[in-house]
C-alpha cells in the first residue's frame, strides 16, 4: 500500500479497456476521475500506483462491516445498483431509540466509521431505493422524512435510480436527465420502449414497490434444514419438526461437548417470505423435548398478545434451526445419589425457560451483586439471559464481608423517616414512616458504612446502621446520615429495608 500522500487507484479490466474503478484522496487531487483509462490516468498523474481491482474482496469487506454494523440493527443487508453492492443498508425500524433516535444513530455511526478510517456517505429514508438515492447524490444528504420521497428525489441524476450504466446513457440522450423528468411522463411508453427495471426502481425509490432485501446473517456454528414434502401451516406441526431438527443436532453437539445456548427456528413460507423464532434458555440443553416445549409455548404467548402466532400464508416448505449461541456442556451421571443437585438445577432452569416464553425474555429476574458498599447500590435484578454464565452464589456476595445481619428487602432508594433519639449519636427510641409511629422495644447497632468518595466530588455523608425491633415485633434497618457536630448540625434518617 503507498502512503496516503501518493496518488493510488484500482483498476478493472471492463468494455473499452483497462478502467479506474476506484481512487484515494490524492489521486481525486490529481484530477483523476472514476471511468478514466489507465492510460489517461498516468498522464494526469506520473506518479499513480495501480492494483488490480478484486470485486470478491470488496464484497466479503463490505460483509464483515455489515456484521460489525449489527450492533445498530439486527436487520443489515448488501445494498447498491445494478453492477453491483457498494454499500450497507440498515432496516432501523423500532432500533433508532436506543441511540439517542434517528439523529443520535446517525452521528454515533458516522463517528465510528471516520475512527475507521472510512469516508461514509450516510442519509436516512423511507426507501431503501431513496436513502441510497440522497446519500450519493443529494447536496445536504441527511433524514429524509417518510412521504417526501418523490419531492426530494425529482432533481437528482437518473443514475440515482441505481440503472444498468447503458439505460442511462440512452435516456440521457434523450435528455432526460433527472428523476423528476421521467416522474413527470406518462408512464406507458417508458414500459414500451425501455426495460422493467426503469420503473421498477422508480417504484421502489418513491415507495409505491417494496423493495425485498437479503439481509445478512452470522454464520451459525450448528444447523439442520428440513425441507417438507408438503408444506405445514399448524403449530402442533411446526413443534414437531422443530423438535426432529433438536434432535438431528444433538449428536453434533455431543461429539463436540457442547450444548444450546441460543438457538433460531427459521420458518419458510412457501411465498418467498420466512418468519424467525428466537429462544434463550437459562443452562445449556441439547433435549429436543424441553426444546419443542420451548417453542409451543413462544407460539401461545405470540398469539395471546393479540398476534396471529404462526403467520403461515399457504403454509411452511421449509425449517431451519441453527445454533446461534453453544457453550461448553460437561456429561453427568444420571440415576445416581450424587446427581440429584444437578438434576435439580436442571429442573429449575427448565422452570424459568418456560416463564421466560410465556411470560416474556424480561420476566424472571435475580438479584446479582455490584461492588458497591451503598446496600441500594450492592445489588441489582437483572434478567435471566444476563447472568446465564454467572455464579449462582453471587447475588449474595455483598454480605460475606460482614457479620452482621442484613434484610431480606433493601429499597433501591432509602426512604426519609422522622427519628426521635436521646441524643444527636444516640439510638433511635421512636421513629415515623410512611404514615404510621413505631416505638422501638430493641435496637443493635451502629454499624458504620462509609460513603463511596469516588463517585462524586464531594465526599457523602457518612451512614451509622441500626437494626430495630418495635413493640409489634417487626424490625426495619435504619440509618442516621452524616456526623453530628462535624459533618451536619441536624443528621437525617433514613429506612434502608425489612427483616423478615
Amino acid at each position: 500500500m503507498p502512503p496516503p500522500e501518493r496518488p493510488f487507484a484500482l483498476a478493472a479490466d471492463v468494455k473499452g479497456g483497462r478502467r479506474l474503478a476506484a481512487l484515494n484522496a490524492a489521486a481525486e487531487a490529481a484530477g483523476l476521475r472514476l471511468g478514466d483509462t489507465v492510460a489517461d490516468a498516468r498522464v494526469k498523474a506520473v506518479d499513480l500506483v495501480v492494483a488490480d481491482h478484486d470485486p470478491g474482496a470488496d464484497r466479503a469487506g463490505l460483509r464483515r462491516l455489515g456484521l460489525w454494523a449489527m450492533r445498530y440493527s439486527p436487520v443489515v443487508a448488501l445494498f447498491g445498483p445494478e453492477e453491483g453492492e457498494d454499500g450497507l443498508f440498515l432496516d432501523i425500524t423500532g432500533a433508532a431509540h436506543l441511540h439517542g433516535g434517528e439523529a443520535g444513530l446517525i452521528d454515533d455511526l458516522a463517528r465510528r466509521l471516520v475512527g475507521f478510517g472510512l469516508a461514509p456517505e450516510l442519509a436516512l429514508a423511507g426507501t431503501p431505493g431513496a436513502a441510497w438515492a440522497v446519500s450519493r447524490f443529494h447536496p445536504a444528504p441527511g433524514i429524509l422524512r417518510a412521504g417526501r420521497e418523490a419531492q426530494v428525489l425529482a432533481p437528482l441524476p437518473v443514475k440515482a435510480l441505481r440503472l444498468d450504466p447503458d439505460l442511462t446513457a440512452r435516456l440521457r440522450r434523450l435528455g432526460l436527465k433527472t428523476i423528476g423528468a421521467i416522474a413527470a411522463r406518462p408512464r406507458a411508453p417508458f414500459a414500451a420502449r425501455f426495460e422493467a427495471a426503469l420503473l421498477r426502481r422508480l417504484d421502489q425509490a418513491t415507495g409505491r414497490l417494496p423493495e425485498p432485501l437479503d439481509p445478512i446473517v452470522p454464520a451459525p456454528a450448528y444447523r439442520s434444514l428440513r425441507r417438507l414434502l408438503e408444506p405445514i401451516a399448524r403449530q402442533e406441526a411446526v413443534v414437531v419438526v422443530a423438535r426432529d431438527l433438536m434432535a438431528d443436532l444433538a449428536p453434533t453437539l455431543e461429539r463436540d461437548g457442547v450444548a444450546a445456548r441460543r438457538l433460531r427456528l427459521d420458518l419458510y413460507r412457501v411465498d418467498g417470505g420466512f418468519q424467525t423464532l428466537e429462544i434463550g434458555v437459562s443452562a445449556a440443553t441439547r433435549d429436543p423435548d424441553h426444546f419443542a416445549r420451548l417453542v409451543d409455548l413462544k407460539l401461545d404467548r405470540a398469539a395471546g398478545r393479540g398476534g396471529d402466532g404462526l403467520d403461515a400464508g399457504f403454509g411452511f416448505e421449509a425449517v431451519g434451526l441453527s445454533v446461534v449461541e453453544a457453550a461448553p456442556w460437561e456429561a453427568r451421571q444420571e440415576g445416581l445419589e450424587a446427581a440429584e443437585e444437578p438434576q435439580r438445577a436442571a429442573r429449575c432452569a427448565a422452570l424459568m425457560d418456560g416463564l421466560r416464553q410465556r411470560l416474556g425474555a424480561r420476566s424472571v429476574r435475580r438479584p446479582v451483586a455490584r461492588q458497591s458498599h451503598l446496600p441500594e447500590r450492592a445489588e441489582a435484578f437483572v434478567a435471566t439471559e444476563a447472568f446465564l454464565a454467572a455464579d449462582a452464589g453471587a447475588a449474595s456476595a455483598w454480605t460475606a464481608g460482614s457479620a452482621r445481619p442484613r434484610p431480606i428487602l433493601v429499597f433501591p432508594r432509602p426512604e426519609p423517616a422522622e427519628v426521635v433519639a436521646l441524643v444527636p449519636e444516640g439510638p433511635p427510641q421512636r421513629f415515623r414512616w410512611r404514615g404510621g409511629q413505631h416505638r422501638i422495644a430493641r435496637a443493635e447497632g451502629p454499624e458504620r458504612i462509609a460513603g463511596e468518595w469516588w463517585r462524586a466530588t464531594e465526599p457523602p455523608p457518612t451512614r451509622d446502621y441500626y437494626l430495630v425491633e418495635d413493640a409489634e415485633g417487626r424490625r426495619f434497618w435504619l440509618y442516621r446520615e452524616g456526623l453530628y457536630g462535624r459533618e451536619t448540625a441536624s443528621p437525617r434518617w433514613f429506612v434502608q429495608g425489612l427483616f423478615a
